[in-house]
C-alpha cells in the first residue's frame, strides 16, 4: 500500500537528467540561431532607441502639448486632459521625466506590436473554431505563467537589453487583445451579416465594413488591457536592461528606499490611469456612435 500513501515520483537522477537535457538543448539552439534572431530584431532595436531619444530630447512643453491633444482626441473630457497635464508636470517636477519618457517609448512600441500581431490572430480565430481551440490553450499559458519565467528563455536567447525586455513585455501583454478581438467579431449579430450578404458583400467587405467596425468597442477594450499589462510588466522587464520607471523601483526594492519606490510607483500608476481613462472614454464614444448609426 506504499503507492497509496506516497504519490509516484520520478527518480531524482532521471529528473536531473531531464532538466539537464532541456537546458543543454535550449543552449545549443541559442548558440545556433541566437545571432540570426538578434539580427532579425535589429531594426526594432534601432527604432526603439530612436523613439526613446526623440521623447527624451524633445522640449517638454511640446511633449505635454502632444499628449494633451491625444487625450482630447481620445476622451473629449476637460477633466481627463487637466489630469493628464497635471500628472506629467508633477512627474517632471519630481525628476522622473526621462524615466517616464523611456517607459512611454517601450509601452507605445509594445502596444503597436501587440495590435499589429494580436488583431489579425483574433480575426483568424473568429473565422476558425479549430484555430481557436489551438490558440486558446496557448493564451491560457501566456496569461497564467509567472511573469519572471518569460525572462529566462528570452535572456538565454537574446541576452540582456532593450529588445529582450520588449519581447517579454509583448508576450505578457498580447493575450487580451487577441481574446477580445476574437470575441468582438464573434458577437456581431448574424442578421447584420446576412443582410450584408444579401447585398452581395464579399468576405473582405463584410470584415472591414461590418464586423470590425461593430467589434471596435471590444477591440479597444483589448487595447486598454494590453496597455495595463504592459505597464505592469515594466518593473520586471527592468531586470534585463529595460530603462524606465521600473529601474528606480527595482533599486528601491533592493535598497529599501521607500520614497524612491513610492514616487516612481505612483508615476506608473498615473500613466496607467491616464491610458485607462482615455481608452475607455474613446471606446464609449465609439460605441455610442456605432449604436446611433445602426439605430440600436
Amino acid at each position: 500500500m506504499s503507492w497509496f500513501e506516497k504519490i509516484p515520483t520520478m527518480e531524482r537522477q532521471e529528473l536531473r537528467d531531464l532538466k539537464k537535457y532541456i537546458d543543454i538543448s535550449f543552449k545549443d539552439f541559442s548558440r545556433t540561431y541566437g545571432d540570426g534572431i538578434e539580427t532579425f530584431f535589429d531594426p526594432l532595436l534601432y527604432f526603439l532607441v530612436w523613439f526613446e531619444k526623440l521623447l527624451i530630447n524633445a522640449p517638454w512643453p511640446l511633449i505635454i502639448f502632444v499628449i494633451a491633444v491625444l487625450a482630447w482626441i481620445g476622451s473629449r473630457n476637460i477633466y481627463v486632459i487637466a489630469g493628464t497635464v497635471s500628472s506629467f508636470l508633477l512627474i517632471g517636477y519630481f525628476g522622473m521625466w526621462e524615466d517616464t519618457m523611456s517607459t512611454l517609448a517601450i509601452i507605445s512600441i509594445c502596444t503597436l506590436l501587440c495590435i499589429s500581431i494580436g488583431i489579425p490572430i483574433g480575426i483568424f480565430m473568429a473565422r476558425s473554431d479549430r484555430l481557436q481551440s489551438v490558440v486558446n490553450p496557448v493564451l491560457d499559458v501566456m496569461q497564467t505563467i509567472p511573469s519572471f519565467v518569460y525572462l529566462i528563455p528570452v535572456v538565454m536567447l537574446l541576452g540582456i537589453g532593450k529588445v529582450p525586455g520588449l519581447i517579454a513585455v509583448c508576450i505578457y501583454a498580447i493575450p487580451p487583445i487577441v481574446r477580445l478581438t476574437n470575441l468582438g467579431i464573434r458577437l456581431v449579430d448574424k442578421e447584420v451579416l446576412e443582410a450584408s450578404e444579401s447585398f452581395g458583400a464579399s468576405y473582405s467587405q463584410k470584415l472591414f465594413g461590418v464586423q470590425i467596425p461593430l467589434a471596435l468597442p471590444n477591440i479597444f477594450a483589448g487595447v486598454n488591457q494590453t496597455i495595463m499589462m504592459a505597464l505592469a510588466m515594466v518593473v520586471i522587464a527592468s531586470m534585463i536592461g529595460v530603462k524606465g520607471l521600473g529601474v528606480p523601483v527595482l533599486r528601491a526594492v533592493s535598497n529599501q528606499y521607500l520614497a524612491l519606490g513610492l514616487l516612481n510607483g505612483l508615476a506608473i500608476v498615473a500613466l496607467a490611469i491616464i491610458f485607462d481613462r482615455i481608452s475607455q472614454s474613446f471606446g464609449k464614444r465609439l460605441q455610442k456612435h456605432l449604436e446611433s448609426e445602426h439605430g440600436v
